[in-house]
């Protein structure tokens, strides 16, 4: 039961994550029970570990919903990786191996080309976590990333709305490309103010909250 568990916990929130559940969406128990084909107690486990990791909200008596975002969330985990991915982009500016610099240039290869395609916007996604879980492996950081990723649920989802700017996308690529350049030239000084642009641009972004207003947490 354990693993059918952890299945359907990943599967609900990559329906979340990708916003196929939108936020304010209800979560009723007996539908999961009736789709997923197990009862309604290991069902309430499930629910209660996907509030605990802020993807839906229990209301006792009411029932449960996809949560809404919660900017504040947002703002945290952003000020949490501007601060932590500016020294890791200074200590690799300092040393990385070969093959780290191979690994991040593919990946920018392959997101020039999802660009290109015009229609490989999750495939974009994932390369762009890619290549800064890759920075946080290469400084030795996996644990810190694989920390972040147990409270991303606003971020993401955040994060994912704010890429559906057709402009977007192609600044991520140039600031990726701009920071692997500078790891490459050691240019420490340059590195604090772009790692900066490049995680806290949104932040306070008025596009989010024109378009996505129905999203937020009020």
């Amino acid at each position: 039961m354990a693993s059918k568990k952890e299945e359907i916990i990943k599967q609900l929130k990559e329906e979340i994550l990708c916003m196929e559940l939108k936020p304010g969406t209800i979560i009723s128990e007996t539908t999961l029970s009736e789709r997923f084909q197990i009862s309604r107690t290991p069902i309430r486990d499930i629910l209660k570990q996907l509030s605990a990791e802020g993807y839906i909200d229990i209301y006792p008596q009411k029932g449960s919903i996809v949560s809404y975002i919660d900017l504040e969330s947002v703002e945290q985990i952003i000020y949490l990786r501007s601060t932590l991915e500016k020294e890791i982009i200074k200590e690799l500016s300092l040393n990385i191996p070969l093959k780290g610099l191979h690994e991040l240039k593919t990946i920018l290869t392959k997101q020039e080309e999802c660009i290109k395609n015009h229609d490989s916007f999750n495939d974009f996604m994932y390369l762009d976590d890619a290549f800064h879980k890759n920075l946080f492996t290469l400084a030795g950081r996996l644990f810190l990333w694989d920390i972040i990723q147990q409270f991303n649920a606003h971020y993401i989802r955040y994060r994912k709305l704010n890429m559906l700017k057709e402009e977007k996308l192609t600044e991520i690529l140039e600031e990726h490309q701009l920071i692997l350049k500078y790891i490459i030239d050691g240019k420490t000084d340059k590195i604090e103010q772009l790692v900066h642009h490049h995680i806290r641009a949104d932040v306070n972004s008025f596009y989010f909250q024109e378009n996505f207003d129905e999203y937020i947490k009020k």
